[in-house]
């Protein structure tokens, strides 16, 4: 394991406790460019102490670990407490669930790549995420944006992020912290299905031969994948039942088993479809000769919590119904883990 300091099955341990347990990820990770953004449009004030209000409506919200296996906080969300004094990681520790971070600092324009970026925040990384583990944080988070479109992506876009990754997720399991490892094909734009999966592939390759070249020991990681989708713009929105069989398709021949799990994003998805295509992909899991090698879970952000952003609105007298929305949502992807999960639970 070369440049491994700590023990590699506490690594395994979290991994399995974050994924192997049938619980998903809540990314609760949102900057505060994005969280604003975000505010904006549902008429909130864009201040902190906004920001940490609906963060504590969160991370209160009752029974919320019996769906969410772990959490990925932002910078100013780890560092934030209650009104009554205790903090996030606190709550979220004393509920049964995990906390962690997000260390990635951004997307940038690639230099010499027209309309392609690279993730930036290898720099310092290894002193930040000793600071994050003293703070309580588990396991941290890093995502890498590829864009399709004509000629695009590049391959060399793609190996300067799959490097990235790679050396992001061993600095981090030097210090302990497991690795959540997010190689992001965006959904916009018009390509097919098919498009989807060939690049989508090409890029789990990519990465996973960096993360082998890096000593990253793969069954203390979390691959958080994209799902196999057309663009939004595609005149040819696949059914459920094929997206699901095109993304299992493409893990399989892709990601190896030792790998810990399996978190998918939901990239712009509306709440529904993702928790209908997760649930898809675990009745197809269960339905064949020789299940999968992984778990497949989710670690979605606004398919989770858009609903109780609309309700709350910034307003105390609407905590508690944004809290029965945030929890119904979890939910139901908690459902979609077993394969269980139907439209009529969106009428409940």
């Amino acid at each position: 394991m070369g440049r491994l300091e700590v023990s590699p099955q506490g690594l395994i341990d979290t991994a399995h406790r974050l994924v192997g347990v049938g619980k998903g990820l809540l990314a609760m990770d949102e900057s505060t460019g994005t969280c604003n953004r975000r505010f904006a449009a549902a008429g909130i004030p864009q201040t902190e102490e906004a920001r940490r209000a609906y963060r504590e409506l969160i991370v209160t919200t009752s029974g919320l670990g019996d769906s969410i296996g772990g959490a990925i906080l932002y910078d100013e969300t780890i560092r934030q407490q209650t009104k009554k004094g205790s903090s996030f990681v606190r709550v979220l520790t004393d509920a049964g669930i995990i906390p962690g971070i997000k260390v990635d600092i951004g997307a940038k324009e690639l230099a010499g790549r027209l309309g392609e970026k690279i993730t930036e925040g290898l720099d310092g990384l290894r002193d930040r995420l000793k600071e994050y583990s003293a703070m309580g944080a588990r396991f941290a988070k890093w995502r890498a944006v590829i864009t399709l479109g004509d000629g695009l992506p590049s391959r060399g876009c793609i190996e300067a992020n799959a490097q990235a990754l790679a050396r992001y997720a061993a600095l981090c399991q030097e210090v302990g912290l497991v690795p959540i490892v997010e190689p992001e094909v965006l959904m916009a734009g018009g390509h097919t299905l098919e498009r989807g999966r060939e690049v989508t592939e090409e890029t789990l390759h990519s990465v996973f031969n960096h993360l082998y070249t890096q000593n990253v020991m793969l069954e203390g990681m979390i691959l958080k994948p994209n799902m196999v989708l057309p663009g939004l713009s595609s005149t040819n929105q696949e059914s459920v039942e094929t997206v699901a069989a095109a993304t299992v398709k493409c893990l399989l021949g892709a990601v190896p088993a030792s790998v810990a799990g399996i978190a998918f994003l939901s990239g712009g998805q509306s709440a529904e479809f993702a928790s209908a295509r997760l649930n898809a992909m675990n009745i197809l899991a269960r339905s064949t000769a020789s299940r999968l090698p992984w778990p497949l879970v989710f670690s979605f952000a606004r398919a989770i919590q858009q609903p109780a952003l609309e309700i709350w609105q910034g307003k105390e007298s609407q905590v508690a119904a944004a809290q029965d929305a945030l929890r119904h949502r979890a939910h139901c992807n908690h459902a979609a883990l077993q394969g269980e999960y139907s439209a009529t639970m969106e009428r409940s």
